[in-house]
């Protein structure tokens, strides 16, 4: 009966729309067959003129996609027709929104977790980059800072290594040491302790990895410039700095500049196994950044602002420590002792190591950023800016050290 109805249907065909009809039915094959697409021939792959809609050859894998900075780069990845992998680990909800910085198809999800070997390597399966943005500010029950940036991070590597990537980028951080200079906290720094030796162990792990360390990043929802807007941050309208801010040098990098680098070195091939620091075009004292900071917020002298050394207030010391043992998971306003060393800590860009600019990054100042991302914090920000109603501060000096 099926034979029966097929014949009568390619005979219908034929006399409809002609012979070529029926040869285009009879000729028309099948297949459950899966070919399998090794990473060698990704690049042969290649469609389009290299836009968002193109494909660029390349399958990124984002580890930390979710965070500051992975948003940031899977953005830039999308743009230039990259496909990519982003492991999330909790509610898919936190990823679903980057569902949209590639085209049609070229985002896809995969849960996964640093201490679950087989869900990792599921996410690195077909791709020929992996990216390391996992990190943490501040320990947890869950993950310390071994746990996430050494133990991890070499996880990562091995696998990577074991799966045939060709390029393993790794964010680490600027003032990475094995022996942090204490300022607040006696021991030092046990998050630029546990950097240092996350980028030994990828460097073991996978010798050509891309190291990528960055200062004090600032940006849209960044942690620190929004920490000084936060309330516990202050003492009533003071801002308790060590040593007033006086002692600190900073080089903030804004986060568009160091997710272009990372795009950039995944494009160039010759920046297999080097290492970059990503720090800011200017350096400036702690204290005449905050003081800056505060007069675009229209909060200055005249508000009431001043800043004071923190070493001689106990009260600021005693609340941070009593924040930091409530709510250890998620220190409320930001404020945690490992942050505040971390602000406090000078940063040192090492001469003959690469900066951002060697990837062809043109840096952003932030006298040209900061307004922007503090307007929502700005005190009378219901007066039209065109009237000329408030001055325009001064920039911060520029650091001569």
């Amino acid at each position: 009966m099926a034979a029966v109805v097929l014949q009568c249907t390619l005979q219908a065909a034929k006399h409809q729309v002609g012979a070529a009809a029926s040869i285009t039915c009879l000729h028309a094959t099948y297949s459950t067959d899966v070919r399998t697409i090794r990473n060698p021939s990704l690049s042969a792959l290649k469609r389009g003129t290299g836009g968002r809609s193109s494909f660029n050859g390349i399958v990124a894998t984002v580890f930390g996609a979710t965070g500051f900075l992975g948003r940031y780069v899977c953005n830039r990845l999308g743009k230039i027709g990259t496909q990519m992998i982003l492991p999330y680990r909790g509610d898919h909800y936190d990823a679903l929104r980057l569902k949209l910085v590639g085209d049609l198809g070229q985002v896809l999800f995969a849960p996964y977790d640093l201490r679950d070997e087989e869900s990792i390597k599921k996410a690195i399966r077909y791709s020929n980059v992996v990216i390391n943005l996992v990190g943490r500010d501040w320990e947890t029950k869950n993950f310390t800072f071994d746990d996430v940036h050494v133990k991890g991070a070499r996880t990562l590597a091995r696998l990577a290594k074991e799966a045939g990537v060709e390029k393993f980028i790794h964010v680490s951080a600027l003032n990475a040491t094995s022996n942090p200079k204490p300022i607040i906290i006696k021991t030092g720094s046990k998050f630029l302790r546990s950097k240092y030796y996350g980028e030994l162990a990828v460097k073991e792990e996978f010798p050509e990895a891309i190291i990528i360390k960055p200062a004090i990043i600032y940006g849209q929802e960044d942690r620190f410039l929004r920490s000084y807007t936060k309330f516990l941050r202050h003492q009533m309208r003071a801002v308790p700095l060590w040593q007033k801010g006086e002692q600190t040098v900073k080089q903030p990098v804004f986060v568009s500049d160091v997710a272009a680098a990372i795009v950039n070195a995944v494009k160039d091939p010759d920046t297999v196994g080097k290492t970059y620091q990503a720090v800011g075009p200017r350096r400036y004292l702690l204290g005449d950044l905050v003081d800056w900071f505060f007069a675009v917020m229209r909060k200055d002298s005249k508000w009431g602002y001043y800043r004071y050394d923190m070493r001689f207030d106990p009260i600021f010391l005693a609340k941070t420590w009593c924040i930091q043992n409530i709510s250890p998971s998620w220190p409320i306003g930001l404020l945690h002792f490992e942050g505040l060393e971390l602000q406090h800590t000078t940063d040192t860009v090492l001469p003959g190591v690469p900066t951002l600019e060697d990837l062809g990054v043109t840096l952003t100042k932030m006298e040209d950023q900061v307004p922007w991302e503090l307007r929502p914090w700005r005190a009378g920000a219901y007066y039209d800016e065109e009237l000329g109603e408030f001055e325009k501060p001064p920039p911060p000096k520029e650091a001569l050290v």
